[in-house]
């Protein structure tokens, strides 16, 4: 019995109680019917206190809820990120997000949701529990990382990546000169979306515009490249 089968229990269990379903060992047969013995799973989660039970029904305790919280942060910020940043197909995101969920160290979390801009929500939807770098950005600072449609019109930003999954978009920025690395300006969101690269002015469609994600530039940042 291994440490990544638990974290997959524990994962269940916070999901299901998410929607907010009774979490039995019959609704857990459901959610990981590929973990071969649940039932001993179960008791070696309740021996850890990471569970407890009461008849047929089962919590996590307070430390089996921090342990679950983390793992689905993990899981969470890595289909994110794939998704957002590599453009893979949904079935890609999620095969790999299990994987990243046991591996990903705080500190790379941490660092990972600061680049992304503190998402609070997956692909899906479905919320990502904040982290303390999440805590810390909210009483410090706006989002640095975020989608074009986002900037404030006057707003400057470095673009960081284009997460499109048609190709023909990324050879047509490309042409237009909207690289990773390019200094844009937003000019305008309405009617429609107009940047400034250098002496070039671009109109792009909203939807473009949400797919290419750029970090915001200081106003003495910005100065330092005009002189």
């Amino acid at each position: 019995m291994t440490d990544q089968e638990l974290d997959e229990l524990l994962e269940a269990i916070w999901t299901i109680e998410e929607e907010e379903k009774e979490v039995s060992p019959t609704n857990l047969k459901k959610t990981v019917h590929h973990l071969k013995d649940l039932n001993a799973l179960i008791l070696n989660a309740e021996r850890e206190g990471l569970i407890e039970k009461e008849g047929s029904v089962i919590a996590l305790t307070k430390k089996g809820r921090k342990r679950a919280e983390n793992i689905i942060r993990r899981h969470r910020l890595a289909e994110r990120l794939l998704a957002d940043a590599f453009a893979l197909p949904n079935k890609a995101v999620e095969s790999t997000a299990c994987e990243f969920e046991h591996i990903l160290t705080p500190e790379v979390t941490d660092s990972i949701c600061t680049f992304l801009g503190h998402p609070r929500t997956c692909p899906h939807g479905k919320p990502i529990p904040p982290g303390r770098c999440c805590k810390r950005f909210e009483l410090t600072v706006k989002s640095i990382v975020l989608p074009l449609s986002e900037l404030d019109p006057g707003g400057e930003g470095k673009v960081l990546f284009i997460g499109t999954k048609v190709p023909a978009r990324l050879e047509r920025l490309s042409v237009l000169g909207l690289v990773p690395g390019s200094l844009i300006r937003l000019r305008q969101k309405k009617p429609s979306v107009v940047v400034e690269i250098g002496e070039t002015t671009i109109a792009l469609d909203e939807e473009i515009a949400r797919e290419i994600y750029v970090k915001r530039v200081k106003e003495e940042e910005s100065e330092e490249k005009q002189t």
